[in-house]
């Protein structure tokens, strides 16, 4: 990575149990599986809450956040340092490869074939 580069997410998508797919500014599409950091507690216990996790992840800061509050205030959300995500390795856009029509953001339906293409 150039040493002036600063990764900064544009889009995160929740995808199953606590992945987050981080797509960045230099265009490429990361995958980032939060499960450990849940784990964890402490701030990160209130994403244990699946629907939490999904319905509160957003875009704050340029990183990956999660709105606690629902009010986007930057300093009440729980966020990943973008340098973090952007370690994460690249995966093709899951977006792209829904089997369903209209707001993939919603669907996320993947194939088993593809799937296996960027899961762990």
């Amino acid at each position: 990575m150039d040493s002036r580069f600063m990764p900064e997410v544009l889009q995160a998508v929740p995808g199953d149990g606590y992945v987050i797919y981080a797509y960045f500014n230099d265009g490429t599409v990361r995958r980032y599986d939060a499960a450990k950091l849940v784990q964890k507690g402490g701030v990160f216990a209130r994403l244990k809450e699946r629907a939490f996790f999904t319905a509160a992840l957003t875009v704050m800061n340029g990183t990956a956040a999660w709105d606690v509050t629902g009010t986007r205030d930057a300093a009440q959300c729980i966020d990943i340092d973008p340098f973090v995500l952007y370690e994460s390795p690249v995966v093709p856009d899951p977006l792209e490869r829904a089997d369903t029509p209209g707001d993939h953001a919603c669907t996320m339906k993947v194939d088993a074939e593809n799937t296996r293409n960027y899961r762990e």
